[in-house]
C-alpha cells in the first residue's frame, strides 16, 4: 500500500467517525446540554424546561452562585467566568445555551458591561466549537449591530458576528425585545416599560413587529425548540 493510499484510508476513517458522531447528535433523544446564565429572566425559565424534558439526560449549569434543585441529572458548577478555560471538557456536549447578560447600571461602567456580554458570551462559543458541541443557542437583542451609533447595540452586533465566526458549524441567535416577566432583581425603568408595552404591542405590525415585548418564559421555548428542531447552518432570530 502507497503512502498515498494509507492517507487516504485515516482521512476516510476520521470522516466517517465524524459523519457518525454528528448524525448520533442529531436525533432528539439522550441529548445533553450546558447553560450559562441560569439565574436570570430567560435562563431560569431554560432551565426548568431542559429537567422537565425527557430528551435532555444531562444537564450542566456554569453559574458564579448556588443553584438548588433535586434533580439527579443536573450538575451545578460553581465558576469564575473569567477563568473559562478551566472548565472546557463541560463543552462536550450537544447544546451549548448562553442567557448571559447585564445592564449599565449592574455592570457599573462600559468596560465591565462588555466584559460580561460580549468577552464571556464569544468565549462560550469558542469552548463550544473546541469542545466538540453540536450547537450554540445565545440570546442578544432587538437592534443588535456591529456599527449601530448605540453602545450596547453596537456591543450586541459585535458579538454577533464574533460568536458567528467562532462557535459551532450550528448556532443560533434570538433577538428579543424587552422582556416581559418577574426578575429577582429590581430595574425601575423596566418596570414601568413592562406595564405599558402591552398596550403598545398590538400597534406593532408588520417590519415593527421585532420590537413587542415578550414573556421570558416565550423566549426560553423558542431556545429549546430551536436547540431541538432548529435546524443547520447559522441563523438570527427575531422573536415576538
Amino acid at each position: 500500500m502507497t503512502a498515498d493510499s494509507s492517507q487516504q484510508l485515516v482521512y476516510a476513517a476520521r470522516s466517517l467517525a465524524l459523519n457518525t458522531r454528528t448524525m448520533s447528535n442529531s436525533s432528539t433523544q439522550n441529548r445533553t446540554a450546558l447553560l450559562a446564565g441560569a439565574t436570570g429572566a430567560v435562563g431560569r425559565h431554560l432551565l426548568a424546561k431542559l429537567l422537565a424534558d425527557d430528551r435532555y439526560t444531562e444537564v450542566h449549569v456554569l453559574s458564579r452562585r448556588p443553584i438548588a434543585a433535586a434533580e439527579s441529572k443536573l450538575h451545578v458548577h460553581e465558576i469564575d467566568f473569567e477563568r473559562l478555560d478551566k472548565y472546557a471538557a463541560l463543552f462536550d456536549v450537544d447544546d451549548v445555551f448562553c442567557c448571559l447578560g447585564t445592564t449599565m447600571k449592574q455592570a457599573g461602567s462600559r468596560e465591565a458591561f462588555r466584559r460580561v456580554d460580549h468577552d464571556y458570551v464569544v468565549r462560550l462559543a469558542q469552548l463550544a466549537n473546541e469542545g466538540g458541541a453540536q450547537r450554540f443557542l445565545m440570546i442578544s437583542a432587538v437592534g443588535a449591530h456591529p456599527k449601530s451609533m448605540f453602545f450596547y447595540s453596537r456591543v450586541k452586533g459585535e458579538t454577533e458576528q464574533e460568536v458567528m465566526a467562532a462557535g459551532p458549524h450550528i448556532v443560533h441567535i434570538l433577538r428579543p425585545s424587552l422582556l416581559l416577566g418577574e426578575r429577582k432583581e429590581h430595574r425601575p425603568g423596566e418596570e414601568i416599560s413592562k406595564q405599558i408595552m402591552p398596550l403598545f404591542n398590538p400597534l406593532l405590525g408588520g417590519p415593527l413587529k421585532k420590537y413587542r415585548g415578550i414573556q421570558a418564559e416565550a423566549v426560553a421555548q423558542k431556545l429549546l425548540d430551536l436547540a431541538l428542531h432548529g435546524g443547520s447552518g447559522q441563523q438570527v432570530h427575531h422573536c415576538f
